[in-house]
């Protein structure tokens, strides 16, 4: 929605400024403008990345249509599940959520926290490293640097599209000059005809270099930033789970495990330490 408005509010103020000041809007279409500076830039897209990139990068793009996957609801769920799976084992031994950690789909454990279920990524990322823990092979620190690792490399991952529309961005102002010169070119070519129609196509050709910068600072650039955005939430989670993980291994009890996890969330989904106990205490009692 965020987008969509936006977006809205970009062309009421660039097209409505410019009617205000007594232009003509209609002198601002040029299909055949728009037709050489999106075409060029989708053929330098292709052109500048793999396979994999353009799939990554069309599976991304319209997750920037939907709200924050990661909300407060969320982490307060996630919160909660860490903690009924750590106070399980801190009752029972690490061999009672092998069942949980090997079909967490089928899990009643899991099922309590439907949100976190949803989130496959996410799920897959607790039960593996829950899986490190129960063979008891690995200490904190290799555990905790092979978190890092894979974090890293999630971040590195989900960079792709974010770079790629980022580049195609900057790619459209210099594809508007392009389309600027070719319709120079044309217009020098017309010099025969009357002043009016001359001037038509100058302005024609203006508009090419206009619709670049206005494509590129308006439209696709802040797309980039927004996904740049969602990016740091899904990797926020991780660490939250990684942070809550290794206090546990540290020896800490899985109430003060989950205040760990709290305290690297953002202010605004982070929940505050008695919303986060009372919700706590209400997992237990499930």
């Amino acid at each position: 929605m965020g987008v969509i408005v936006g977006y809205a509010v970009i062309l009421a103020s660039v097209f409505g400024g410019f009617a205000l000041a007594g232009g003509h809007v209609g002198a601002l279409f040029q299909p055949v403008e728009l037709l050489i500076i999106f075409g060029a830039g989708a053929g330098a897209f292709v052109v500048a990345n793999p396979m994999k990139t353009l799939k990554a990068t069309f599976k991304a793009l319209p997750t920037v249509l939907k709200g924050s996957h990661y909300t407060k609801e969320l982490y307060m769920e996630l919160m909660g599940l860490l903690y009924t799976v750590l106070a399980k084992v801190r009752k029972e031994g690490l061999m009672s959520i092998e069942g949980d950690i090997e079909t967490p789909e089928s899990s009643p454990l899991f099922a309590k926290f439907p949100l976190v279920a949803a989130d496959h990524h996410l799920v897959e990322f607790i039960t593996d490293y829950m899986r490190l823990m129960v063979s008891g092979n690995l200490n904190p620190i290799e555990i905790e640097n092979l978190m890092d690792n894979e974090i890293e490399a999630h971040h590195e991952e989900g960079e792709i599209p974010v770079h790629a529309v980022a580049k195609m961005g900057d790619g459209f102002p210099a594809f508007g000059i392009v389309a600027a010169v070719m319709g120079v070119v044309h217009t020098m070519a017309s010099a025969g005809l009357p002043p009016s129609e001359l001037g038509m196509l100058i302005a024609a050709a203006l508009v090419g270099t206009f619709l670049g910068i206005l494509l590129s600072y308006g439209f696709v650039t802040p797309l980039a930033h927004l996904l740049e955005a969602k990016l740091q939430e899904a990797t926020k989670v991780l660490q939250c789970v990684k942070v809550t993980l290794l206090a546990s291994l540290n020896g800490y009890a899985p109430a003060l495990a989950v205040e760990f996890g709290r305290k690297v969330l953002y202010s605004t989904e982070r929940p505050s330490f008695i919303e986060l106990e009372q919700y706590v205490k209400q997992a237990k009692a499930r």
